[in-house]
């Protein structure tokens, strides 16, 4: 959902007191998220996976092309400000300033523009920009691209599926650069991993579906409210 699953996390640690568990459980829910992206988003990606076996389809071959170019900015930030990152992830009153500022960008879009845009390569590089500040915990990666996408005039589902898709190569790319670290899990800890793992899956696939449907209905703002209100229930009680 829209309401940064990494600020919630950095808050739901702090509240019931548990030591660091480091980036590496992150990025390990975050893999039940991407399995629930595939499997939503089957379709769509085996006609963009199909695309270069079929001249004719050039509208999931650009489609490709823009998930590239929107993932650069996510990958230049993760490779030279990861210390940063991770000392983010420790302040759970950052947390919870950001959630109040991704609230406010999501209750932005109730002014979006009208008019209906394709996407495009210059469009797919800015909302590739927000995904790279979203990854600071407490600001929401889905909320914020997707409100970039509707700003830019880009029709709300579209937003949102290319919201998602983006996210298939910006968790990846996430693992990689943690490959090294997932070989030195404590092996006592796997089952505990496996059962977030799971659960995210789960609770990922309901939120991708709910999401897709609020945005139809015309009803993301929403989120925004929610947003605004943990965020500062958040700076209330660990500021």
């Amino acid at each position: 959902m829209p309401v940064s699953s990494s600020g919630h996390l950095v808050l739901t640690q702090k509240i019931l007191g548990l030591s660091e568990t480091g980036l590496n459980v992150e990025i390990i829910l975050h893999l039940g998220s991407l399995l629930a992206v595939l499997i939503y988003f089957r379709h769509k990606i085996y006609l963009v996976a199909s695309s270069f076996f079929v001249a004719e389809n050039k509208k999931h071959k650009n489609l490709f092309l823009f998930l590239v170019v929107g993932t650069i900015p996510a990958v230049f930030v993760g490779l030279f400000l990861k210390s940063f990152i991770e000392s983010a992830f420790d302040s759970p009153f950052f947390a919870s300033a950001m959630l109040v500022i991704t609230g406010i960008i999501l209750l932005t879009t109730r002014f979006k523009r009208k008019d209906k845009k394709e996407l495009t390569k210059s469009n797919a590089v800015l909302i590739g920009i927000t995904q790279a500040i979203a990854i600071l915990p407490g600001i929401s990666r889905s909320g914020i691209t997707i409100s970039a996408g509707m700003h830019l005039g880009i029709k709300p589902e579209e937003a949102a599926e290319f919201s998602f898709l983006l996210a298939i190569p910006a968790i990846m790319g996430a693992v990689a650069l943690n490959l090294g670290e997932f070989i030195t899990l404590d092996s006592s800890q796997l089952s505990l991993y496996a059962v977030g793992l799971i659960v995210s899956l789960f609770s990922s696939l309901f939120a991708v579906y709910l999401v897709m449907k609020l945005i139809g209905q015309g009803k993301f703002e929403y989120f925004g409210y929610y947003c605004i209100a943990a965020g500062l229930t958040g700076l209330y009680l660990l500021g």
